[in-house]
């Protein structure tokens, strides 16, 4: 027989357990908010364990249509909530993400830690430059805290590029830099060249890939993982009952049949245990009385190396809900539960990065 630790229930019924005071995450309180902030990676920057993704902000094949005075109000909800981390990059939308995100943070930019990337084809030094220079003008500030390299481009030295990121962040116009969809050959030639403090890569309960190798060399390293797609588009937040009800658009990952009319992979898929994975995870979810979402959202923020989890939000509610979720902490065992209802889907999809193609381009 076991004695419970003294401290605050946190889940009843199957998986019932206390943690004591001395185990809950460290609290500190940003914009008058309590939360668990955290360092960015080994920075000194401070951030909510979940950032407001903008992509959706554009109007897109994968978005649909998204009024600028939604997204800003969804941006002040956001701030409001606790959440001060802010991604975007000029990609999205051609710039309008950056755009919308400057006009919502007018008068409030000092509340905000503001990350935006810099596209693949970008890199060469004059390029760069002219690109972050682009950014600052449309998100209508002196600085970026966190610049990143949005895609590896193997035709132009890393050296040159990080050179160039480094006479920026000596003249003030970046604080950070990062990378993002960088696999171990990646990570292995930008650490010896400068400080990184992220890398923004795909993972969620349903894509483990970087756990293979990738997430290690993070953790080794102290760099930060920032996650994307965090909820599967939508699978995790308990939004399809089948993958069939998928649109095609949302249906373009390697977990669906290549047959699929938007999919470039090409492979068989694993359908059938990507569908009993929801299943179980579906279970444990009601078992602990919690919305899948905010569980695909928890499960992340405990895994080892992660800083945040970029949720996107188009609507004020979202990016509330999105902050609650930030505040839920699973014991071991439901983390235990979930990872393995999802091993099997690990294993199928296996070490390969890139969500969408079989030829990674990842590197």
């Amino acid at each position: 027989m076991t004695t419970k630790p003294q401290g605050e229930v946190l889940w009843r019924g199957k998986w019932e357990v206390s943690i004591a005071a001395t185990h809950r995450p460290p609290l500190s309180t940003i914009n008058g908010v309590i939360m668990n902030y955290k360092k960015l990676g080994h920075t000194d920057i401070l951030v909510s364990p979940v950032a407001l993704g903008c992509w959706g902000f554009v109007q897109d094949f994968h978005w649909g249509a998204q009024e600028n005075a939604q997204s800003i109000a969804t941006v002040y909800a956001a701030l409001d909530a606790g959440i001060n981390f802010f991604d975007t990059a000029e990609a999205y939308g051609d710039g309008r993400s950056e755009e919308v995100l400057g006009r919502a943070l007018a008068g409030r930019r000092h509340q905000a830690v503001v990350a935006s990337k810099v596209n693949g084809e970008n890199l060469a030094p004059a390029d760069l430059r002219r690109s972050c220079e682009a950014s600052l003008r449309r998100l209508g500030t002196d600085y970026l805290d966190l610049y990143q390299i949005h895609w590896p481009n193997l035709a132009i030295p890393l050296a040159e590029t990080m050179g160039e990121l480094q006479e920026l962040q000596a003249e003030g116009k970046i604080r950070a830099i990062g990378v993002s969809n960088f696999a171990v050959a990646g990570m292995q030639e930008v650490l010896p060249l400068g400080s990184i403090g992220s890398n923004q890569l795909p993972y969620n309960l349903l894509w483990r890939a970087i756990e293979f190798d990738i997430q290690p060399i993070c953790q080794q390293r102290g760099v930060g993982i920032l996650c994307y797609s965090p909820l599967m588009h939508a699978l995790l937040a308990d939004k399809y009952p089948t993958l069939a009800d998928m649109p095609d658009s949302r249906a373009r990952s390697r977990h669906f049949s290549g047959q699929r009319a938007q999919t470039r992979h090409g492979e068989a898929g694993c359908e059938a245990e990507t569908m009993a994975a929801l299943a179980r995870i579906r279970e444990i979810c009601q078992e602990i009385g919690e919305p899948m979402a905010h569980v695909a959202i928890a499960w992340l923020m405990q895994r080892p190396a992660v800083t945040a989890v970029i949720a996107g939000a188009r609507r004020p509610e979202q990016a509330v809900d999105n902050a609650e979720a930030a505040r839920l902490v699973l014991s071991p065992d439901v983390v235990q539960a979930l990872d393995d209802a999802t091993e099997e889907v690990k294993q199928c999809l296996g070490p390969n990065p890139d969500m969408w193609q079989s030829q990674s381009r990842f590197y």
